[in-house]
């Protein structure tokens, strides 16, 4: 049977499916707490990055985002007081980004809900297997961040 037959199950549309039904549980069971999948995120990330904090660049990387949308999201994340930016100590154009206090109280909220919902999910899988579909969905995501990499950039 073709890759591309519709009676086989593809990659792109289970993927998209997957993160949009995950994505969307989520954020209608954190809603009540003015936090956002993305916000929460990035709390992660930053909780657990290096102590000083991190980049920008580094959040944005280690978030599969871009420059544009971490930017907005941590403009919003300041002013809601979870998180500071302060001046790199070695790089001049860059700022470290920490977690406040206030953001590490939101993070543990949320943070149930999210291993609530993990569990929930991969409740559907044989416990056994568990952990194998999560580094085997690991390798997948490695290859599609190393697939994207590669791909020549359009010209303008």
């Amino acid at each position: 049977m073709p890759l591309d037959s519709p009676q086989r199950r593809r990659l792109p549309p289970l993927l998209r499916r997957a993160w949009y039904g995950l994505n969307q549980a989520f954020r209608r069971r954190i809603a009540h707490t003015g936090v956002t999948p993305d916000q929460f995120t990035a709390m992660r990330t930053l909780l657990e990055g290096e102590a000083e904090g991190s980049t920008q660049r580094d959040l944005t990387q280690a978030m599969s985002s871009d420059p544009n949308t971490v930017a907005s999201l941590l403009e919003r994340m300041e002013e809601a007081g979870w998180v500071e930016r302060r001046p790199h100590e070695r790089d001049g154009r860059a700022y470290r980004i920490r977690l406040l206090p206030a953001g590490r109280e939101k993070y543990e909220v949320v943070r149930a809900e999210a291993i609530a919902l993990q569990s929930e999910v991969l409740a559907g899988l044989p416990e056994s297997q568990r952990e194998l579909f999560l580094e085997q969905l690991d390798q997948v995501a490695t290859a599609c961040r190393k697939a994207a990499e590669d791909a020549p950039r359009a010209s303008r």
